[in-house]
């Protein structure tokens, strides 16, 4: 009795780790680009490229355009704006951090950390009437400061805290109030908390905040078209349907608007795995369910967007949009890893892709992950790269 009980054991615990083999097999395999040290220091080698006077070897760029790096050592780097001084604020979410970049004729001369000790802190965003307050948001709670001040920080709206998505993305919008874009808890539920899985707008100190649109797992970063004035944003659908499935999304945000999640996802696509219920009438569909604006490969993890200005750039460029694709984990083999442009027509109808930046993924590894783009007049933009903790600093020249 006593050995079948042992074999019975045995079995059970033989049966585990074959199952829990099994699952990370099919779920974790292509996991190790994001997750393991990158296999060469990236600023290493662009700087030895540039050296011989190429394009910054190892990523391939576009006919015309250059890439240095604007700053190094800031690790878990992801949201950078630029103040009235011209001078750059930047989030480190897993460092706590809040760092800021001096710059003198247009280089990084100095680099300080500013604010420390902060609770994963991600969104940035500088007051468009007044470039020298800048609004930042914790995991728990936007606060206002004034830069370059003995000011403290000041308290504006606290936020739930906890769950799977704890990045709190912030944003001035067209009618000038702010706007915040709060994760689901989860991968795919039904919320009880009302705050989850949403974009918020409110006023500047805080006052009037409201619903704005629902139906979002995680809209991690938000900007706006410029010749409509509307609001895009990047979504991130949920893990395990497979490889292919479901896409992530790029989405325009308008008010009242449901964007489907957790029951649909993509061009309104019913996810029977989480919903299996019976409908008498197709749950997804407009405009009850507002379908993605753009469909993107499942997995990429898009992230930072930012449009393309007219001046100093080329004109079969103006007004495309550019996303960072952070890179795949919940897939068998890695995809994204690279920055990709979207062209548009002049009422933003996508017209189609093309990689801008790729080559962070190897063989070997990941060099790094690009997180958010800032684009600006005269042919320049900034990357930020919380793997390989560096700035990126792009140049068009002809």
């Amino acid at each position: 009795m006593k050995n079948a009980i042992i074999i019975i054991i045995i079995v059970i615990i033989l049966a585990i780790i074959i199952g829990t083999a099994i699952y990370a097999w099919q779920n974790y395999r292509g996991a190790g680009p994001a997750m393991l040290p990158p296999p060469d220091d990236i600023t290493k080698l662009i700087e030895e490229d540039k050296d011989q006077n190429t394009t910054g070897f190892p990523l391939t760029l576009p006919q015309d355009f250059s890439i240095s790096i604007f700053a190094s050592d800031l690790e878990g780097a992801r949201v950078i704006v630029q103040d009235g001084l011209g001078n750059f604020w930047l989030s480190r979410t897993k460092e706590g951090i809040i760092s800021q970049l001096i710059v003198r004729d247009g280089e990084v001369a100095e680099q300080h950390d500013i604010f420390k000790d902060l609770k994963r802190p991600h969104g940035l965003a500088v007051d468009p009437q007044d470039p020298f307050l800048l609004y930042f948001a914790e995991e728990d709670k936007i606060s206002k400061v004034r830069l370059y001040s003995e000011g403290e920080p000041e308290l504006i709206k606290a936020l739930p805290e906890g769950g799977r998505h704890f990045t709190r993305t912030l944003m001035f919008g067209p009618d000038d109030k702010l706007y915040v874009s709060i994760g689901s808890s989860c991968d795919a539920c039904q919320e009880e908390d009302n705050l989850r899985a949403k974009i918020f707008v409110m006023d500047r100190d805080g006052s009037g905040f409201e619903e704005f649109a629902s139906g979002l797992r995680n809209a991690v970063f938000m900007d706006i078209e410029p010749i409509t004035g509307k609001i895009w944003a990047t979504e991130m659908g949920r893990d395990f349907l497979g490889d292919d499935l479901p896409p992530d999304e790029i989405n325009i945000i308008e008010e009242g608007n449901d964007y489907g999640w957790p029951t649909c996802y993509g061009k309104n696509v019913h996810d029977e795995v989480f919903d299996a219920k019976t409908y008498d009438i197709y749950p997804c569909t407009e405009p009850e369910k507002i379908q993605s604006h753009i469909d993107l490969p499942a997995h990429s993890a898009p992230l930072g967007l930012a449009f393309i200005p007219e001046e100093g750039w080329p004109e079969e460029y103006w007004y495309d949009l550019l996303v960072a694709y952070h890179g795949s984990w919940n897939r068998t083999e890695p995809t994204g890893y690279k920055v990709v442009r979207h062209r548009l027509d002049g009422e933003g109808n996508y017209l189609g892709e093309e990689d801008f930046i790729s080559g962070w993924l190897s063989e070997e590894g990941a060099l790094g992950r690009p997180v958010d783009i800032l684009t600006q007049v005269g042919g320049i933009m900034y990357i930020t790269d919380d793997k390989a903790g560096v700035v990126y600093k792009i140049t068009y020249s002809k």
